[in-house]
C-alpha cells in the first residue's frame, strides 16, 4: 500500500511541503492522491452539513454580521468569463473570496458547529489549540469555480480539516494571544490554491502572505461583551487567505518558507535558542536556530485523519460547557424530583467544577451577567441555568430531560431569554469552581466536569466526573446521528418550512454531480428580520 502519512520535518520548507501535499491530495496521482476511508468522508460530511445548517439558520434569524457580509458579497458579482461562487440561499455568481467570507461568517455566528482541541497523544502532539469546522465554504466555492463534482469537494473538505487540525496539534496560538483562525487561514490558502490549479510555489507564496500580513490577535475575543469580530474572525482571515492565493496566481511574490522565517509568528515567539519546550506538553526538543518549532505529520489515506478526533455541538453552547450539560442531564435522571417544582425552588445550590481553560473562558466573572447573545453563550452559569429552566418547563409538560428535549436554540439567547426571571434566579444559585489539577490533567483528552446539586431539604446529588459528553469524539454511548438529526431539524425549521429539503442539499456530498455543487446553495431562506 502507498504511504499513509506525509512527514514535513522542522528542518524543511513546510509551507512548500503543505503546497505539494495539497496538490497531490486532490490529484489523481497514485501514491499522492488523497484516499481517506469512507468513514472519514462520511464523518466530514456530517460536519459540513452541520456547518451549513448553522450558517443558513443564522441568516434566517437576521444576525448582524452574517446578513451584512452576505449583502456585501452580493455587491461583488463576477465579470464575464468568470465562474464565481454562491452564498447561502442564492444562485447569484459572486467573487469567490466574498462568497467564502459571507458563508464562513454565517457558519460561525451561532458558535454551534464543530470543534477541535488540538489533541493527538498517538503522535505525541498535544498543543491543545482550539479550532472550528468553519471553512467548508472554501472547498465548495473552489468546486463551483472549477466545475468539480461533490467527491472532489468533499476530499477538499477532508484536506482542509487535516491541515488545520494537525497544525492545532503542534502549535498553540492562544498561548501567544494569537487567534486560532490562523491555522484555518493557512489551510484555506493551501486548499483553495490546490483546487484552482496553483503551483506549489504560488501556494507557498500565499501561505507566506497570509501569515506575514494577516495575523489576528485574541483581542477580538476579549472584553465583557463580545462583538461581531469574534464570530467573523475565521471568515475575515480566510477571505485574506483566498485573496492571497489569487494574488500569487497573478504573479505577486509573498515571503517564502514562512514557518522557518525568524520574524514570523512560529519562530518569533519561541526565540532563537537551542532548546524548545513543546507548547502545550510533550518532551523538550533540540532545535537549531533556523528550524521551525515543530514537525508536521499529515495523513493521506486510511482512517487516521484529524477530523475523526473533532467534536460536535448538539445545540447552541460554548463547547467547554458540554461536560456540564451532560452532567446536569445525568443528574436529572438520577434525581428527577429536582425539577418537580416548576419554579426551581426544589434546587437550593448548584456547584460546577471544571478545568482550565473552561473556568477562565466561560467562568469569567463578567459573564455572570451577560447582556448579549455572544456573551450569554460563553457563560457557564447562563447556559446551565437556561438548561434547567427548560427542564423545569419540559417536566411540567411531561417531557423527559434529554439532549433532544433540552436542545439549546437561538431563542434561548434572545433578549427575553437572557432576562428571564427564572433563569436569573437559578444563575444566583450556581457556584462555578476550578476543579484543580485532577481536572486540568484530564483535558484536552476529555471535558472533565462535575455538577453537584443540593436540594431544598439539604440532600446532595453528584454527577461524578464527566469526560466524554454526547458529541465528543470519544463518546461511545450517544446516538450521534439521531442527535444531529434533531439539531438539523430544529435549526432547519428556522430556515424554511421544508427543513429536510435544505438538509438534503448538503448530505451525501460524495455522490453529487458538478451541477449539484453548482446549485448547492439554491434554497429559499425565510428571513425573519433582525435577531433580538
Amino acid at each position: 500500500m502507498a504511504e499513509q502519512n506525509i512527514e514535513l520535518g522542522r528542518d524543511t520548507n513546510q509551507a512548500l511541503g503543505l503546497a505539494h501535499y495539497a496538490i497531490g491530495f486532490l490529484s489523481d496521482e497514485e501514491g499522492a492522491r488523497g484516499e481517506p476511508d469512507e468513514s472519514v468522508l462520511k464523518h466530514t460530511n456530517r460536519f459540513l452539513t452541520d456547518a451549513a445548517i448553522c450558517g443558513a439558520s443564522a441568516l434566517a434569524l437576521g444576525t448582524n454580521a452574517p446578513v451584512l457580509l452576505r449583502e456585501e458579497a452580493l455587491e461583488y458579482p463576477i465579470r464575464d468569463g468568470e465562474r464565481g461562487a454562491t452564498v447561502f440561499g442564492s444562485t447569484a455568481r459572486l467573487k469567490a473570496e466574498k462568497a467564502i467570507l459571507a458563508n464562513c461568517a454565517a457558519v460561525r455566528e451561532w458558535d454551534s458547529n464543530g470543534t477541535n482541541f488540538g489533541y493527538n497523544p498517538k503522535q505525541g502532539n498535544t498543543a491543545g489549540e482550539f479550532g472550528h469546522n468553519d471553512f467548508y465554504s472554501v472547498a465548495i466555492a473552489a468546486a463551483q469555480m472549477t466545475g468539480a463534482d461533490g467527491r472532489k469537494a468533499l476530499l477538499a473538505c477532508v484536506l482542509h480539516d487535516e491541515i488545520r487540525g494537525r497544525l492545532a496539534e503542534v502549535f498553540s496560538l492562544k498561548t501567544y494571544k494569537v487567534d486560532h483562525v490562523v491555522h484555518g487561514a493557512i489551510a484555506s490558502a493551501a486548499v483553495f490554491g490546490a483546487m484552482l490549479g496553483a503551483t506549489a510555489e504560488q501556494i507557498e507564496s500565499a501561505i507566506g502572505m497570509t501569515v506575514a500580513h494577516f495575523i489576528p490577535f485574541r483581542a477580538i475575543r476579549a472584553g465583557k461583551q463580545l462583538s461581531d469580530s469574534k464570530g467573523s474572525s475565521a471568515a475575515i482571515s480566510t477571505e485574506a487567505a483566498c485573496m492571497s492565493v489569487l494574488r500569487s496566481m497573478r504573479g505577486f511574490l509573498g515571503p517564502r518558507d514562512i514557518f522557518r522565517n525568524p520574524e514570523a509568528i512560529f519562530r518569533i515567539f519561541e526565540g532563537p535558542g537551542q532548546m524548545f519546550q513543546a507548547v502545550g506538553g510533550g518532551k523538550p526538543n533540540t532545535r537549531k536556530s533556523d528550524e521551525a518549532p515543530f514537525d508536521l505529520r499529515l495523513s493521506r489515506a486510511g482512517t487516521d485523519f484529524a477530523v475523526m478526533g473533532m467534536h460536535f455541538k448538539l445545540g447552541l453552547y460554548e463547547h467547554q460547557s458540554a461536560g456540564a450539560i451532560q452532567a446536569v442531564i445525568d443528574l436529572l435522571h438520577k434525581a428527577p424530583h429536582l425539577i418537580d417544582d416548576a419554579t426551581g425552588d426544589s434546587i437550593k445550590k448548584i456547584t460546577i467544577k471544571a478545568y482550565e481553560p473552561a473556568f477562565g473562558i466561560i467562568g469569567d466573572p463578567a459573564k455572570r451577567d451577560p447582556s448579549t447573545r455572544q456573551s450569554a453563550d460563553h457563560s457557564m452559569v447562563y447556559i446551565i441555568a437556561t438548561l434547567l429552566r427548560k427542564a423545569l418547563h419540559g417536566r411540567s409538560e411531561g417531557r423527559e430531560p434529554t439532549w433532544e428535549n433540552l436542545i439549546l436554540t437561538p431563542k434561548d439567547y434572545n433578549q427575553a431569554s437572557i432576562n428571564n426571571t427564572v433563569t436569573r434566579e437559578i444563575m444566583e444559585k450556581i457556584a462555578f469552581e476550578h476543579g484543580g489539577e485532577d481536572y486540568d490533567k484530564r483535558y484536552p483528552d476529555g471535558i472533565p466536569t462535575s455538577v453537584s446539586v443540593q436540594d431544598a431539604d439539604g440532600a446532595a446529588y453528584d454527577s461524578g466526573m464527566v469526560m466524554y459528553p454526547a458529541g465528543h469524539a470519544r463518546n461511545t454511548t450517544a446516538n450521534l446521528d439521531a442527535l444531529l438529526a434533531n439539531k438539523w431539524k430544529t435549526l432547519g425549521e428556522l430556515i424554511a418550512e421544508d427543513a429536510a429539503a435544505v438538509v438534503n442539499k448538503f448530505n451525501d456530498l460524495g455522490s453529487r454531480s458538478a451541477a449539484d455543487i453548482d446549485a448547492i446553495n439554491d434554497f429559499a431562506i425565510d428571513f425573519k428580520g433582525a435577531f433580538e
